[in-house]
């Protein structure tokens, strides 16, 4: 649970950096090359979800490639001795979790019927594999029982449709299409998964031996809390420790409107199905876990509130009911990845802070200790039994990999034990990353502290001039990091310097940081922080102020399409997945419950500042060359959005082009294909339009039908 999920997407690439890397497929060029090359992207991997068995001795991990062949991305199961060696494929599947007493591993994979079932692996020298569900709906956010005999896991359970018509004069066996999906819910999609109306997410539990899945939670509401009134995370689910009961996040009752974020922490009887609600009160609270004695339940969350940005704080409370107690306040963002330490005495978790995720310790008086720091990306995923930690780990300089350490208490070292991606980086350069922070002024007079980061081309020479390509992030409550980020250095090592910024809005530094822009987005904070930052690095002096471009996804390609209409200096634009008209966004998003409150007021009492902060409304200043992409699927910010602002730039005869991008929902990059589309479009545009490069043709944009 832990935060609220950031509005806007962006795809910040972190790739996992073992020292057995199977060899790659040959190349079609003999010739080696000294920088990052964009067909590298086919062959970096990725590596997460590393959890350490219960004796701390192995870790368990999932290994991810693309699969060339098929444009797609497969997933393996490794694993590895604490220390990093015998590094060894398991099996194929992702997402596996030791059971108990660490001789089983319980994962998700299809079956022969290509359904997604829960399967287990026994760890003895047999290796025997089990199928343990058959079951029509899928399993997700499964959880071993304490006692190891069975597995919780929600699944989504169709309703069915009690608003129906019969059609009269239906030959018998006429092949007829199906009836329509009837909608009568204000939340009815959502992005990546399609008509959400047609169902609830609920909890099950099946016997290790297999069987058929129990259902405990039933009625109109969903297991798991839903961010933005419709976004479903991951569910947590947490067993007691003498496995009788199960906790899990979720309103636990019907919700309506205004309290679609409603979220409380729910106890379900395992052998009665009895339901309890222990949180109190309007509020959002997820992510609960069992104290090791099982006499409290940790969870993060906060009370109802009037903010565009919540921060979380870490909560204790008693398992048997009573009131809640916050061990946190204040944060520079909200806790999330939660873990009790083996005696119950502290609880660890993960934070973002300054664009850096470490993780850090509270103990039951609220005493806060740092147990990670730097310019990192640290997660923490696991702990065994008696403490030993498994973690992801990244830097600017390091794409993601899996650490462990014996203990999170004195002096942490974090040593990286995979290296999946040492074949494809192998005598090749990387840009260097230099962190920045400035100062910037609004036209309000309204003053912060940026930070930001450049990433400078590998071969860089202070006494040349380079283009600059200004990237911005989506959320628009979102954090950009210290962590290592393909796109990035690929772009440096084209020639460009990369600047990347947290303007206001931004999580990682407080609530009042993150809800300045509230009302007003885009508007004259954010857009200040970024040209801030850009004359920041204009400054330093290796930067050609007529060769600026800029670029971003969801949220940022609402502020690219923001910042052209506030200045001409950038020579092109692409403005990727783009909301243009809050108001024609409100009623084809699938996040109407967040959008509803974006402004004081609904468009229809008062439409001023819907319009004012919609870009569309400004495209009569727009003189920048603008390429706008948008996935065909997308539910988040729909291809709608970049048509209304493709047209106004056609008509205006502004050099524009449109690209429906196929096979893709919210982002334009999840295909791989499309990753390496996305990126040699802009490439192609920014060329077209860059003064040093190609002279522009003269536009004949303006009546082109």
């Amino acid at each position: 649970m832990a935060r609220l999920l950031p509005i806007l997407f962006v795809a910040l690439l972190f790739f996992g950096v073992t020292r057995s890397a199977p060899a790659r497929e040959q190349t079609k060029s003999t010739t080696p090359h000294t920088v990052i090359q964009l067909e590298d992207f086919l062959d970096f991997e990725s590596v997460s979800n590393p959890q350490i068995s219960p004796n701390g001795r192995v870790i368990l991990y999932t290994r991810q490639r693309v699969d060339k062949m098929n444009d797609r991305r497969v997933s393996t199961l490794w694993l590895m001795n604490a220390d990093g060696t015998r590094n060894r494929q398991l099996m194929n599947g992702s997402g596996g979790f030791w059971s108990p007493d660490g001789t089983r591993i319980a994962f998700i994979k299809q079956d022969a019927n290509s359904k997604a079932q829960i399967f287990i692996r026994f760890m003895d020298n047999e290796g025997l594999v089990t199928q343990v569900t058959s079951f029509e709906h899928a399993p997700r956010s499964i959880a071993w029982s304490p006692d190891g005999t069975q597995i919780a896991f929600v699944a989504r359970i169709p309703l069915k449709n009690k608003w129906t018509i019969k059609l009269p004069g239906r030959p018998k066996g006429a092949k007829w299409i199906k009836d329509p999906v009837i909608i009568d819910t204000l939340h009815y999609r959502q992005d990546r998964v399609g008509y959400t109306n047609t169902g609830y997410d609920h909890l099950f539990v099946v016997p290790v031996i297999g069987g058929t899945p129990r259902q405990l939670t039933n009625g109109a509401w969903n297991v798991g809390q839903r961010g933005l009134g419709v976004i479903a995370r991951s569910p947590t689910v947490s067993w007691s420790p003498d496995s009788t009961k199960i906790a899990f996040d979720g309103p636990g009752k019907p919700v309506e409107a205004p309290h679609w974020f409603e979220s409380h922490i729910n106890l379900v009887n395992v052998a009665t199905g009895g339901l309890s609600t222990l949180t109190k009160g309007r509020g959002t609270f997820g992510e609960p876990v069992f104290s090791p004695d099982g006499k409290r339940i940790a969870f993060t969350g906060y009370p109802a509130h009037d903010t565009s940005y919540p921060v979380a704080d870490l909560y204790v409370i008693d398992a048997d009911g009573g009131a809640q107690q916050a061990l946190t306040h204040n944060l520079a963002d909200g806790p999330f990845g939660l873990h009790w330490a083996p005696k119950g005495r502290q609880i660890y978790f993960t934070m973002d802070k300054n664009g850096a995720r470490n993780i850090y310790a509270v103990d039951l008086r609220g005493r806060l200790r740092e147990i990670t720091s730097g310019a990192q990306v640290v997660s923490l995923s696991s702990l065994s039994d008696d403490g030993n930690a498994a973690l992801t780990l990244s830097r600017a300089d390091l794409p993601v990999t899996i650490a462990a350490v014996p203990s999170l208490n004195g002096n942490i070292t974090l040593t990286p034990l995979t290296d999946v991606n040492s074949d494809v980086l192998f005598g090749k350069k990387i840009g260097r990353v230099e962190e920045i922070w400035y100062d910037s002024i609004a036209e309000t007079g309204e003053s912060a502290r940026v930070q930001g980061w450049i990433v400078y081309p590998p071969d860089f020479d202070s006494d040349k001039k380079y283009p600059l390509l200004l990237s911005i992030h989506g959320g628009p409550h979102g954090m950009s990091t210290s962590g290592f980020n393909f796109t990035f250095q690929e772009f440096a090592a084209r020639g460009y310097i990369v600047l990347y910024t947290n303007p206001r809005g931004s999580t990682g530094y407080g609530s009042d940081f993150a809800n300045a822009i509230r009302y007003r987005y885009p508007g004259a904070l954010d857009y200040a922080d970024l040209m801030a930052g850009v004359d920041m690095a204009i400054g330093k002096g290796f930067v050609d102020p007529e060769r600026l471009f800029v670029t971003g996804c969801s949220g940022g390609g609402i502020l690219t399409t923001w910042v052209i209409a506030q200045t001409d200096r950038f020579k092109a634009a692409a403005a990727l997945c783009p909301v243009v008209n809050w108001i024609s966004m409100f009623g084809t998003t699938d996040v109407v419950g967040w959008l509803n409150n974006f402004f004081p007021k609904p468009f229809w009492e008062d439409p001023k500042p819907w319009l004012e902060h919609s870009t569309i409304m400004h495209v009569g200043q727009v003189s920048t060359p603008t390429l706008l992409i948008t996935g065909v699927k997308d539910l988040r910010t729909p291809l709608g959005e970049a048509e209304e602002y493709y047209a106004a730039l056609k008509i205006r005869g502004v050099p524009t082009r449109l690209v429906p991008m196929r096979n893709e929902y919210h982002g334009t990059r999840s295909t791989p294909s499309n990753y390496l589309r996305t990126s040699l479009m802009m490439r192609k545009w920014f060329d077209e339009f860059d003064p040093a490069k190609k002279e522009p043709e003269k536009s004949t944009e303006k009546g082109k039908q």
